[in-house]
């Protein structure tokens, strides 16, 4: 996978820092698409001990390789554990931060899903950031900054990695997976990674099938269309799946040529799609699509 391919802009901004030695010590990194990538190869380039002639890192020496293995000891990562960053988490690596890298003098660390800190943590985080050490850098990574608190969001230099659609289809057709499946995968996928765990889920490409046929029955006011929704909900039981049922629902529905039946179709899964979420069962948000008029 190509940094520089799938994140053009913002490689070539940091090739530019990088080379002039003007790394700053607070990030906020907005967007999933090859951020913890661009991260990790900031990671390196303060670490590695084979740097080119303009700083970039060599992704070969014994420091760059602990990294990829996230083995190196002044790196740290902090992620949630289920849907929250614990303040006591926060404080623990603030507390290390006290302390010289075990490597050398600096010490790199990435918080991924940063929009999960509980308000404490994120408070904690704040003081430091407001004052921070000469050898600490930080890393925010977020879907959306916005998620983040104004005050820190406002202490970091914030990067939007917006998602390339074209560079995933072109990925996973180079995999082998069929260009019309490979179209709706990039609709539902933030990273790389997670589009080529998608492609190898057979489970999940025959759901997608169903799904299809679900918002063709409502397009015609198919009299089986309840028969497909009971059968879609039995299959698809976890929230994850469920939540990118919805997202390839819009998907397919903004594909209408037919300007009042998209319009009247994409009403319908936003308003089951809320409904959902407020905790209404996955199979009676689905049929409300087939009452609502």
């Amino acid at each position: 996978m190509n940094l520089e391919q799938q994140q053009p802009k913002i490689f070539a901004y940091f090739k530019t820092i990088l080379k002039e030695q003007r790394l700053s010590h607070a990030y906020l990194f907005s967007g999933e698409f090859a951020s913890f990538e661009m991260a990790i190869y900031v990671a390196k380039s303060l670490f590695c001990t084979n740097l080119s002639k303009d700083n970039q890192p060599c992704l070969i020496c014994r420091s760059c390789q602990l990294i990829d293995e996230r083995e190196f000891l002044d790196l740290k990562i902090i992620e949630p554990t289920g849907n929250t960053i614990k303040t006591e988490t926060v404080r623990d690596f603030i507390h290390d931060f006290s302390f010289s890298g075990i490597e050398g003098k600096r010490q790199v660390f990435i918080i991924k899903e940063a929009e999960k800190m509980h308000l404490n943590a994120a408070n904690s985080l704040l003081k430091f950031i407001e004052n921070p050490q000469k050898d600490v850098y930080i890393i925010l990574i977020t879907s959306d900054a916005n998620k983040i608190l104004p005050t820190i969001r406002s202490r970091c230099q914030v990067f939007y990695f917006k998602k390339d659609h074209n560079y995933i289809k072109d990925y996973l057709e180079s995999l082998g997976v069929l260009p019309s499946q490979a179209m709706k995968l990039a609709e539902l996928v933030s990273t790389i990674s997670e589009a080529e765990k998608l492609s190898k889920n057979q489970k999940w490409l025959d759901n997608m099938r169903e799904i299809e046929l679900v918002v063709s029955a409502l397009l015609t006011n198919q009299p089986q269309v309840y028969l497909r929704m009971a059968k879609l909900s039995e299959k698809i039981q976890e929230k994850d799946e469920q939540l990118m049922t919805f997202k390839l629902m819009v998907y397919l529905a903004s594909k209408v040529d037919d300007l009042f039946k998209k319009d009247a179709l994409l009403k319908k899964i936003y308003q089951a799609q809320k409904m959902w979420q407020a905790n209404v069962s996955f199979q009676n948000a689905l049929e409300f699509m087939a009452l609502a008029d």
